[in-house]
């Protein structure tokens, strides 16, 4: 496996910013939408504004929503994950992010944990499955002062065409530790992690107030440990236990199985939850196996 070329254009603003790695041609992915017209692709023409708009409001926190297509789906819940078809734009017109940037249909979102900006969140709760709406989100809730250099500037407002796609379901759910699969090889069976194991992954990992603090994306080397490690979160070790090379995982370890009522130095706050964003890319030696025969 090998980082692909567009992993670190989008690393920072991307709603996964996991599917940036290349995987065995086997690998299960997302839908990828490659055909254009006019310059969108099939996804991109399903968030293009419409003129007929059924719904709107304007909440105390400066966000606005507007409904294109406003359902009675189960209501979006913090703490689980959809399905987003998305594009963020400024107030000049210009795209600065969105699912199309890694030609995907839809991305798969965690509700809560910062996966993009707060007042993305925010917004989120305020959704159905099958709504499609455009939300302004004003700058002190999008990148804020900081902005991102060289693509959004400070105290700037986002305006955000989003489609809420179906809830993925968890794969597992082990004390409190939640496990979802968003990808994986079939053919791995072979290189599946256990009690013993010895792993690399790839990863990101945060909590609601203080998202992705860490991730091994930015030292380009992916972080080795056994399962047996004493220092290993134990959430981590359950979560992990019985899933695959080059699977690609949403994790959220409940603070009881983390670092409980101690917290983590000034990173992690006493009883607060952590979401990790894992591809793992070896088990046990199996990859250099593999890429040798």
């Amino acid at each position: 496996m090998k980082l692909a070329k567009s992993l670190l254009s989008v690393l920072v603003l991307s709603t996964a910013c996991t599917s940036g790695v290349d995987t065995a041609d086997n690998t299960k992915k997302a839908p990828t939408t490659r055909e254009f017209d006019n310059g969108l692709s099939d996804a991109e023409k399903l968030i293009e504004p419409k003129k007929t708009i059924e719904d709107k409001k304007t909440f105390p926190n400066g966000i606005r929503i507007q409904w294109f297509e406003k359902t009675d789906g189960p209501l979006v819940q913090e703490g689980a994950v959809y399905e987003i078809n998305f594009k963020t734009k400024l107030e000049n017109g210009q795209v600065v992010d969105g699912n199309y940037k890694l030609q995907r249909d839809m991305l798969p979102f965690l509700v809560g944990y910062g996966m993009q900006t707060p007042g993305f969140d925010l917004a989120m709760k305020e959704l159905r499955v099958g709504d499609f709406v455009e939300v302004y989100i004003p700058g002190k809730l999008a990148r804020g002062k900081k902005g991102i250099p060289g693509v959004i500037p400070p105290n700037a407002p986002n305006i955000v065409m989003l489609r809420v796609g179906k809830e993925i379901k968890p794969l597992k759910t082990v004390d409190g530790v939640k496990v979802w699969r968003l990808e994986e090889n079939p053919e791995m069976t072979d290189a599946k992690v256990g009690e013993n194991s010895n792993l690399a992954i790839h990863y990101f990992v945060g909590t609601k107030s203080n998202p992705r603090y860490d991730n091994s994306y930015q030292r380009n080397v992916p972080f080795g440990f056994g399962m047996k490690d004493a220092s290993l979160i134990p959430g981590l070790r359950k979560g992990i236990l019985n899933t695959k090379m080059y699977d690609k995982l949403y994790i959220v370890v409940p603070a009881k199985e983390a670092y409980g009522s101690r917290g983590y130095v000034d990173l992690v706050k006493p009883n607060e939850d952590l979401f990790y964003d894992i591809i793992i890319m070896d088990v046990d030696g199996k990859s250099v196996q593999k890429s040798e025969n």
